[in-house]
């Protein structure tokens, strides 16, 4: 069935949703529930109990969270319990969070980022799984065809252009020559964006230098060992990296790099400008999924969702306190385009 036909079928999909005033709820977690609440009709809804595993914990992701919550509650699932698990940051934690999922009765489950959605999907084949921020879901293994899931999985993709991001370098300083990255190289979405910032480059005069961290106590030490190497500092949706961003902006601050971003929030904690997703609405997408599963359609007719065809999800944020610290003047006219200005 042609891609362009299930998105429409999804669409139609969730509208026959918000007509009919889905409604579920849950049970019992670990970290938040709420009471059965009566539905349009009068009666009382299901109870459900979904669990979450997020890799780590940073504004974006929890965005994500709050977004899929939120989109429950708008469907009407009003009585569901969360069972939060997060892994902050160690795969092995990742996985022992999917044994526990997989001997519980879930309803569903969500992915929050690549590690902790493939862990889960590594170990579970029955239960219906969601993901968000997940950048290349096809090479992460989760799915096979985006627009037509043949397993238990489907979701929501925050794959976004880099080549705005890149650009931005060349937009505030025209002489810039270099680009530092700061990234894990042991997640797969990271390698992804990786690639697609080592083809972007070259067309705008710029070279890459890779520095990496596999977890939060290298981001530091990788961001300082690019100091004197580049004209500026790019963190792409790289969990490590966004998870202790703050260590990447002193070193910044302290050498005058102008450091971009491809998330709003990163912006928000200390990087100078960026383009991304608006991620509550990434995890917003994916609860309206999950609305459609616990209502009793099918995966296969629920196609995966890209932030990249989301209209206006591609948002340019600017810090100017922040810019004004790594030595940046932004143009008048890039301020006047910003989305979300801090």
């Amino acid at each position: 069935m042609p891609r362009a036909f299930k998105v429409a079928l999804f669409a139609t999909l969730l509208a026959a949703v918000a007509l009919a005033g889905v409604v579920a709820g849950c049970g019992s977690s670990s970290s938040s529930s709420s009471s059965s609440s009566p539905t349009a009709s009068g009666g009382t809804s299901k109870a459900y109990k979904i669990g979450i595993t997020q890799i780590v914990t940073h504004p974006a992701l929890d965005a994500a969270v709050q977004g899929f919550k939120d989109a429950l509650v708008e469907k009407g699932f009003t009585n569901v319990t969360y069972d939060e698990q997060n892994a902050q940051g160690d795969m092995a934690t990742a996985s022992s969070i999917a044994q526990k999922f997989a001997s519980e009765p879930l309803d569903l489950i969500l992915g929050v980022a690549t590690p902790t959605t493939q862990a889960v999907v590594k170990l579970i084949t029955t239960t219906p799984i969601v993901f968000t921020a997940v950048t290349d879901p096809v090479s992460a293994g989760l799915v096979t065809d985006p627009a037509a899931p043949t397993a238990n999985v489907t979701g929501v993709s925050d794959q976004m252009s880099v080549e705005p991001i890149l650009a931005l370098v060349k937009q505030i300083n025209p002489n810039a020559k270099s680009v530092g990255i700061v990234y894990n190289s042991g997640e797969s979405n990271s390698v992804f964006i990786v690639k697609q910032v080592e083809a972007a480059v070259g067309p705008l005069g710029l070279t890459l230098v890779k520095a990496t961290a596999s977890t939060s106590s290298e981001v530091q030490a990788a961001a300082q060992s690019l100091v004197g190497r580049v004209d500026a500092i790019t963190v792409i949706g790289d969990n490590t990296a966004v998870g202790a961003i703050e260590a990447i902006v002193k070193v910044c601050q302290q050498n005058k790099i102008p450091l971009y971003a491809g998330d709003p929030d990163s912006v928000k904690r200390g990087a100078a400008a960026g383009y991304g997703p608006n991620y509550a609405e990434l995890g917003k997408q994916a609860g309206y999924q999950a609305a459609l599963i616990l209502g009793g359609t099918a995966i296969a007719d629920i196609p995966v969702i890209y932030a990249k065809d989301l209209p206006g999800n591609e948002q340019l944020s600017i810090n100017v306190k922040a810019a004004k610290a790594q030595g940046v003047t932004f143009p008048a006219d890039l301020v006047s385009k910003a989305t979300n200005t801090y």
